[in-house]
């Protein structure tokens, strides 16, 4: 018996709410970091001097490559794309717009590299072995 036009039209709107629902993934996905200072409080760095900044920067660094890295290993799996974006991609957008307002404060403040690894404490030296303890005298009593 041929398909029935009503049956044809509930899985072509299937295929219609599919197909929004792709483009709306889609739309999620093609958000550029131009709209990351919109996660970031914009003074936040405005009273941190150069020592404070420098560890910050790296710490920055390392989260957003961590973030990238399980972004990539989730996009690997069935699903994956989705579950990146709905997973990391709102963390990986915040610590971009954290990470150019504070490039931007690290430029004003006229930071240098060079000056933080002069500045960098100096290693703690090695704990001088201890002093060599003496022996009890033994008694020519054991203990029971």
């Amino acid at each position: 018996m041929p398909d029935s036009f009503l049956s044809r039209c509930r899985s072509g709107r299937g295929l219609l709410a599919l197909g929004l629902l792709c483009a709306a993934l889609a739309g999620c996905a093609s958000v550029s970091d131009t709209i990351s200072p919109a996660f970031v409080d914009p003074a936040r760095y405005d009273l941190w001097d150069c020592k404070q900044l420098a560890p910050e920067r790296k710490n920055l660094v390392i989260r957003i490559q961590e973030l990238e890295r399980l972004m990539a290993k989730a996009e690997t799996g069935t699903g994956g794309v989705v579950v990146a974006e709905l997973a990391y991609r709102n963390d990986y957008v915040a610590a971009r717009g954290q990470q150019k307002l504070l490039e931007e404060t690290w430029r004003r403040n006229r930071c240098r590299e060079s000056d933080m690894e002069a500045a960098a404490p100096p290693a703690e030296p090695a704990a001088a072995p201890a002093a060599a303890v003496k022996p009890a005298p033994k008694s020519g009593r054991t203990a029971r």
